[in-house]
């Protein structure tokens, strides 16, 4: 199940990361679960006394197949390698900023860039009175767009005013822009420190 966009726009997605870490960490805690059942000697105390790969499983499973047995298990270790050098791949890739499909019809397909609609976010931002700098970012779906705005903030400008000029202005004329009613945006407002004083 896909998040909103509303949760997209505040953060990265962690949640197939989650869901692997968890299951590995279960996985962990049954398999050390059962060794430890084992080694209490719940299954006959001289079960516990012997190694957890029994000599006789081993001793059995050489005289079957030892060849195939040995292949299976390099097959197995080089697939685990692989699948693990593509998770970390996968979780260290930077974050998409996907173009917005604003029509999909034969003949008329129209996109919107993501780096044309942040910039023009952000110089809409930036012209709000009080605003020195914005930094604006794509995210989301083609289909479902968000946007994590970072605006810096003059001294002593009202957090208020501009709150609503973002809103009512910058926010609105890119919700028109896109042709969508609702527009997910996460703000992040830094203010504006007033100048170190050296004292003499």
């Amino acid at each position: 199940m896909s998040r909103p966009a509303s949760a997209k726009a505040l953060a990265r997605s962690q949640g197939t990361e989650r869901s692997l870490t968890f299951v590995t960490g279960l996985l962990a805690l049954l398999a050390g679960t059962a060794v430890l059942v084992l080694s209490a000697g719940w299954f006959g105390t001289y079960r516990a006394r012997r190694p957890v790969l029994d000599p006789a499983v081993t001793e059995w499973l050489a005289a079957r197949e030892p060849v195939v047995l040995r292949v299976v298990a390099i097959v197995a270790g080089l697939a685990l390698l692989v699948f693990g050098l593509w998770w970390c791949f996968r979780s260290l890739r930077p974050e998409a900023k996907p173009d917005l499909r604003l029509d999909r019809t034969e003949g008329r397909a129209l996109t919107v860039t993501a780096g044309a609609l942040s910039a023009a976010v952000q110089a809409d931002t930036e012209a709000v009175d009080g605003v020195t700098k914005a930094k604006v970012r794509s995210v989301g779906d083609p289909g479902e767009p968000a946007l994590r705005l970072q605006v810096w903030l003059r001294e002593g400008t009202d957090l208020r005013r501009v709150w609503r000029d973002l809103d009512a202005e910058v926010l609105a004329r890119a919700r028109t822009a896109l042709g969508v009613e609702t527009l997910p945006v996460a703000v992040r407002i830094e203010l504006g420190a007033s100048p170190r004083r050296r004292v003499r």
